[in-house]
């Protein structure tokens, strides 16, 4: 089978999950992507496309290998690798849904005009005033943006004009959202679909770090209040097909979308995911690219322990903690694991040079509260912090019986295990 896989920059999600799914799937493949010097270790195929064009996918497809499967999990070109597969009428994302997931103006748009949620905001084009009115206290954001870059919280009409003027100095020509802020605990809501069924694999609670900014510092596996609310909004929205991580905040007035992100949860907790509820993610997620059932092959397993081991880094592969449930175990809240998971970001509180680093930890068999840290940062790197997700010098993750046993495991791990910037 030939799975094109396009992409912008490597991630992790890519290198040490998806490329290894694909592999255990007997996948032949391609990588398209506009910077083919940062794939030469991939193992794969590599050819240098502009992906971020319809056009060029699906020229270079026609006149490579026939395809099976075309897939990204690249926030910016969905709807580019949506179009691609649909024109050789392969199984895929309506490239309709990836748009409105993207754009968050038409997501409020989308979502306002079907009566699921009324959330006020403002696009602002390049040339628009600022607007006169809006809620305080309001969140301006880029149209189109990730990582929580350039999304900050204005109190009054002097700060959001600030914080405008700042954002296109930054982003000159881009479009902006200007929205009421959303207050309220933060969750994410994570499903798998293949265009018919769409199922809830689980979510998270989000910790973020002091405003004005959104940095999110840590994720704790939750069962996903008002999960009804935000299947409806996917459904609206078309979103059903393939993996998708939606963000959300649970208000007084109920539920609201923050945003769709039309992927798989990343930093990390993509690899917590797979290992908490012992499935092969990454497989299952191409599967469905390839025309299965998002409920076909293993379920996830019930009764889950998690201090049993669920598989290996990056394809959640092996032996899962408990007994596999039938091909309908994804239905509802899968799994519903006996234990706790937590994925704590170390992020830079200063600019400076990295001077001490930890490396990579594993956890050994047998360990109580199985504990990864990766290092995305060297000793000698310089920082200077932006207020995303950039900012991170290195990620843990944990899993154990509760969430006490976590947060030990997690403290122990900080104390001793110091990153330093001078």
């Amino acid at each position: 089978m030939r799975l094109y896989l396009t992409a912008l920059k490597p991630t992790d999600s890519v290198t040490d999950g998806f490329l290894p799914a694909a592999r255990a799937l007997a996948c032949d493949v391609t990588i398209l992507t506009d910077r083919p010097e940062q794939y030469a270790a991939s193992g794969a195929e590599v050819l240098r496309c502009d992906v971020r064009d319809a056009r060029a996918v699906i020229d270079l497809i026609a006149h490579h290998r026939a395809p099976d499967a075309i897939f990204s999990n690249s926030d910016h070109i969905q709807a580019e690798t949506a179009l691609a597969a649909a024109y050789f009428g392969l199984p895929g994302k309506d490239w309709r849904a990836c748009l409105a997931a993207k754009n968050k103006a038409l997501t409020r748009r989308r979502l306002a005009e079907a009566g699921i949620e009324t959330v006020r905001s403002v696009r602002l084009a390049p040339d628009d005033p600022v607007p006169p009115d809006p809620p305080f206290p309001a969140v301006v954001k880029p149209r189109e943006g990730v990582a929580s870059e350039d999304v900050v919280l204005v109190a009054d009409a002097g700060e959001l004009a600030a914080a405008v003027r700042a954002i296109r100095d930054r982003r000159p020509g881009e479009a902006l959202v200007v929205e009421e802020y959303l207050d309220g605990p933060l969750h994410t809501l994570e499903t798998l679909g293949d265009g018919t069924n769409q199922r809830v694999l689980g979510g998270f609670r989000t910790t973020l770090g002091p405003p004005p900014h959104f940095v999110e510092e840590r994720l704790d596996w939750a069962d996903p209040p008002g999960r009804e609310h935000v299947l409806r909004a996917l459904a609206t929205l078309g979103v059903g097909f393939g993996a998708c991580h939606t963000e959300y905040a649970m208000t007084p007035a109920g539920p609201r979308i923050i945003e769709v992100n039309y992927r798989v949860i990343g930093d990390h907790c993509d690899f917590l995911l797979a290992d908490l509820l012992g499935v092969p993610l990454f497989e299952r997620v191409l599967a469905v690219h390839l025309g299965e059932r998002a409920d076909a092959g293993p379920g996830v397993p019930t009764g889950a322990t998690p201090d049993g081991h669920a598989g290996t880094e990056g394809t959640g592969r092996g032996p899962g903690p408990g007994t596999p449930a039938d091909g309908d175990g994804l239905a509802g809240l899968p799994g519903r694991p006996a234990g706790h998971g937590t994925v704590l970001s170390l992020v830079a509180g200063r600019p400076g040079t990295v001077t001490a680093a930890p490396g990579v930890v594993d956890p050994a068999p047998g360990d109580r509260v199985r504990l990864w840290h990766r290092p995305l940062r060297a000793v000698g790197d310089r920082i200077e912090p932006s207020n995303t997700n950039r900012d991170y010098l290195g990620i843990v993750r944990a899993i154990g019986p509760d969430r006490a046993s976590v947060d030990d495991a997690l403290a122990a791990f900080t104390a001793t295990e110091r990153w330093e910037v001078a």
